[in-house]
C-alpha cells in the first residue's frame, strides 16, 4: 500500500495539522497474545519533517491512502514544507476532522491510529551499507507504531 505513490501521515487538529506522504510503513500486530494483538501501522519519518513535530506532540494520527488520480497531490505533500506554506492549499485534497484527528475527504482508506510508540532509528543498529546508501550524511528516521483504532473504507 505504502509503494503506490505514497501515503499522507497527518496529526493535529483542524487548526493547526500538518502532513507528509510517507512511502515507508508496515502493518502489522504487537503487544498482546495470539489473536488478541493490537493492529499497528508502523511509519517512519524523518526528525527534520514538520510533520514529525505534529506525530510527537499529538497522541492521535492518520495514515490516509488514495487512488492514482491524486499522485500530483501526494508529491506536493512530500516535497513542500508545511513550516514554509500551506502546501495543502496547493493541492486538490479536502481536509477532514474525524474521529479527534485530521485526514482528507478524498482518500479511499483512512488508518485512524493512536501513538503508542516513538523513538529514533540508531545508526549504530541500521546495515552499515544501509548507512552509507541512505544517511551518509544525516540522522536516521524516525519510528512511529500507531494502533490502529478505526480503518475508513471508502472504496
Amino acid at each position: 500500500m505504502f509503494n503506490n505513490g505514497g501515503a499522507p501521515a497527518t496529526a493535529g487538529t483542524p487548526e493547526k495539522f500538518n502532513t507528509c506522504t510517507i512511502s515507508w510503513g508496515s502493518l502489522g500486530s504487537i503487544w498482546g497474545n495470539a489473536g488478541k494483538a493490537k493492529p499497528i501501522v508502523t511509519i517512519y519519518i524523518h526528525p527534520t519533517r514538520y510533520t514529525n513535530e505534529f506525530l510527537r506532540s499529538n497522541e492521535l494520527f492518520t495514515v490516509s491512502f488514495f487512488p492514482k488520480e491524486h499522485r500530483k497531490d501526494l508529491a506536493i505533500l512530500g516535497k513542500l514544507s508545511g513550516r514554509d506554506c500551506d502546501k495543502v492549499a496547493k493541492t486538490s485534497l479536502t481536509p477532514e476532522f474525524t474521529d479527534g484527528t485530521v485526514t482528507f475527504k478524498e482518500a479511499t482508506t483512512v488508518l485512524v491510529c493512536r501513538r503508542l510508540y516513538h523513538a529514533p532509528m540508531l545508526k549504530e543498529n541500521i546495515d552499515p551499507e544501509i548507512v552509507s546508501e541512505i544517511y551518509p550524511d544525516r540522522d536516521a528516521h524516525d519510528i512511529f507504531i500507531g494502533e490502529i483504532m478505526k480503518i475508513i473504507d471508502r472504496k
